[in-house]
């Protein structure tokens, strides 16, 4: 009896969740807007005219959005599209690729498919736009916000009020690390050392942030990645241990990004930094309680014809990206912490406040 009252709170506290997103929209945005640096997870387009095999930009991506196919690596909207709904804006945020004029003003989505921390994360894929380079991005967005608010004062202080998403580093153990043909770092790195190397060099590209006006930076770690349809089909072919390898191998990359946020909250204390917990969201819990029956492979494999019609019961939309139903999830619960555990030291929705 105890279990089923803690399912049924669950769900009433999801519905209270569906009811705030509908309410938000409607309302004015809770920052005046929203930055986003990332990888597929939440590219809008920012791949599609480049020359790379990282691109979603046909069908069936797309399949439930409701521009139709964008660009974006799942059948709807993305855990950004979310987050920014439930954020109050009442547009999706523009890639950086097709933002103009004042469009600016509302926000930037930097984010490339098969981008990482490092340079060269990518590469066997074709162009990509690293981390750094959506940086770089973003510092021709501060001059433009100059021209248009007037002055660098003026545009700095806008710039301190809105809400900046960095989510990378999954590319660089799929994508790099766990790619021994195409890339040396793991033969020069053990993991311990790699998430190092990696957290050093992230640091360093969040306080070149923090020098281009941000100020509420929400950092999401690595989610399990050994439990990518990918992993197990082509990293990990009938070898659970790998797919335990692979899990572990990002563990010591979250934590190092756990202590990087109480590093900067205290080196750059007149910003904010909040951790989202990817694994611990991912992972609690029985998916079939939410109504997920297909946890292991993708919903349509990629170029397929689209023909996965009960899309809202799969956790993954292709081999390595989530269904927009897990995205739900998972946007809800970075913006307003269902447990303890989702955000640290807060969540989002505090974050802003």
């Amino acid at each position: 009896m105890a279990d089923k009252i803690k399912v049924w709170c669950f769900l009433l506290v999801l519905l209270k969740l569906v009811s705030n997103l509908q309410n938000c929209a409607h309302a004015a945005p809770q920052v005046p807007c929203f930055f986003i640096f990332g990888d597929s997870l939440a590219d809008s387009g920012n791949n599609n005219n480049l020359v790379t095999a990282a691109k979603a930009n046909y069908r069936p991506y797309g399949i439930d959005f409701p521009n139709g196919t964008t660009g974006r690596f799942t059948n709807g909207r993305s855990t950004v599209d979310i987050i920014g709904e439930l954020l109050g804006f009442n547009q999706f945020i523009p890639p950086f690729a097709t933002a103009r004029g004042r469009d600016i003003l509302v926000g930037v989505n930097y984010a490339s498919g098969s981008a990482g921390i490092r340079d060269e994360t990518g590469s066997q894929l074709g162009e990509r736009i690293s981390l750094n380079e959506q940086l770089q991005n973003h510092a021709a967005t501060f001059n433009r916000s100059i021209q248009l608010l007037g002055t660098k004062q003026a545009a700095e202080n806008y710039l301190n009020k809105c809400l900046y998403y960095v989510s990378l580093g999954s590319n660089d153990y799929l994508n790099n690390y766990f790619m021994p043909s195409n890339y040396t770092t793991s033969r020069l790195y053990t993991p311990d050392q790699y998430a190092k190397v990696l957290i050093d060099q992230y640091s360093q590209q969040i306080k070149l942030l923090y020098h281009l006006g941000a100020r509420k930076i929400a950092l999401p770690g690595l989610g399990p990645m050994g439990s990518l349809p990918y992993a197990s089909s082509t990293l990990c072919p009938n070898n659970l241990s790998c797919v335990t390898n692979i899990n572990n191998a990002v563990l010591p990359f979250n934590a190092g990004l756990v202590s990087l946020v109480d590093q900067l909250n205290r080196e750059l204390n007149d910003a904010r930094f909040i951790y989202l917990n990817s694994t611990g969201i991912l992972s609690s819990g029985d998916p079939s309680v939410l109504g997920f029956r297909v946890t292991n492979v993708g919903c349509c494999p990629a170029r397929s014809d689209g023909r996965c019609q009960n899309r809202t019961e799969y956790m993954f939309w292709d081999a390595i990206h989530c269904t927009e139903a897990l995205y739900q999830l998972t946007a809800r619960r970075s913006y307003n912490a269902f447990l303890p555990s989702d955000a640290y030291p807060t969540d989002i929705s505090h974050l802003i406040s």
